[in-house]
């Protein structure tokens, strides 16, 4: 027992010292000037994109609805922060929680009534739900409406992104390896019998809703703060369909397949910026491929946890 218990400690520390060892690398090639500013971009996507396709995940993958409407709650987050930290002069970290919960709130809102729905019927609702915050925001003369707020404060850096995307995966991680992430899969599985378990299908995936949504709100917050611009149109339903594919790419169900994917698609997409005509057929067509040869996605359900760690210290296959 207590060699089992030092097994565990070991590999967290592991984990702890990978995480921080690769922090430490990337802060110091950013501030002695190695990585240029293309590659500081491609590295600012990778961080929200890993964000935004862990989040959808919870609710496409996990839950087994289909939301299309995620960029609707990466909006809100974005506008809310904006406005508090550049309007109001309010902290970032403000801003931050502001541009959060109001996400969350939207999440809310939006899944009550909806998360009746099934299939089709759901996905229409979402994606219905995400393009009617593009065009209110269209139409708010306070945001500067179509033309959206120019001359952001650049307040994301590397640790606000880094460390973000690390708590955006634990949080997911810990919530379905507890009883709640449970009654969640079971949902998934099959959400009449688990109505007849006596599981509160509603409750749990409005829960699953609103997490997804506040963490779709964070990355809108970095989004913005880094870009200095944001238009209602960047937040259009293609913003949506890039987090889906990122999630049915790295296997519905598994953050470690959304991480990867996110990672693939961020570096695909920056590697086919020379091909502009031919960019998105090439796209595509890596996607048909790894769909036909791999339609589980990725990793399927798998997941590299610390049980993986442990494995790989004692030497066990």
């Amino acid at each position: 027992m207590q060699e089992k218990k030092n097994k565990s400690w070991l590999s967290f520390l592991l984990e702890v010292i990978v995480l921080v060892a690769l922090f430490t690398l990337v802060q110091y090639a950013l501030t002695v000037g190695l990585i240029n500013q293309s590659y500081q971009i491609n590295l600012v996507t990778m961080c929200i994109n890993i964000i935004l396709a862990v989040s959808l995940n919870l609710i496409n993958g996990f839950t087994g609805q289909l939301s299309l409407g995620h960029a609707g709650f990466m909006a809100v987050g974005a506008y809310v922060s904006v406005i508090l930290t550049n309007f109001m002069e309010m902290p970032f970290i403000i801003g931050i929680l502001g541009g959060c919960i109001a996400a969350g709130i939207a999440g809310f809102i939006i899944g009550v009534p909806t998360l009746r729905l099934k299939g089709d019927y759901l996905a229409i609702a979402t994606l219905a739900f995400g393009e009617i915050i593009r065009v209110v925001l269209q139409n708010i003369d306070y945001v500067n409406g179509p033309a959206g707020i120019v001359g952001i404060t650049k307040l994301t850096s590397w640790p606000w992104l880094y460390w973000t995307a690390i708590i955006t995966i634990l949080v997911i991680v810990n919530l379905m390896n507890s009883s709640y992430g449970r009654a969640i899969i079971s949902i998934r599985e099959d959400e009449v019998a688990s109505e007849l378990m006596g599981i509160n299908t509603t409750k749990y995936k409005v829960l699953a809703f609103i997490i997804g949504a506040m963490f779709a709100g964070l990355a809108g917050v970095m989004y913005a703060h880094y870009f200095y611009i944001i238009k209602p149109d960047t937040f259009s339903f293609l913003r949506s369909f890039d987090m889906v594919v990122m999630v049915v790419l790295g296997g519905l169900g598994s953050t470690t397949g959304a991480v990867i994917a996110a990672i693939f698609i961020t570096f695909l997409t920056f590697g086919l910026q020379k091909y502009a005509a031919m960019r998105m057929v090439i796209y595509s067509l890596i996607l048909i491929i790894v769909m036909i040869y791999r339609p589980q996605g990725l990793m399927g359900s798998k997941e590299l946890s610390r049980k993986t760690f442990s494995r790989i210290w004692s030497g066990k296959k």
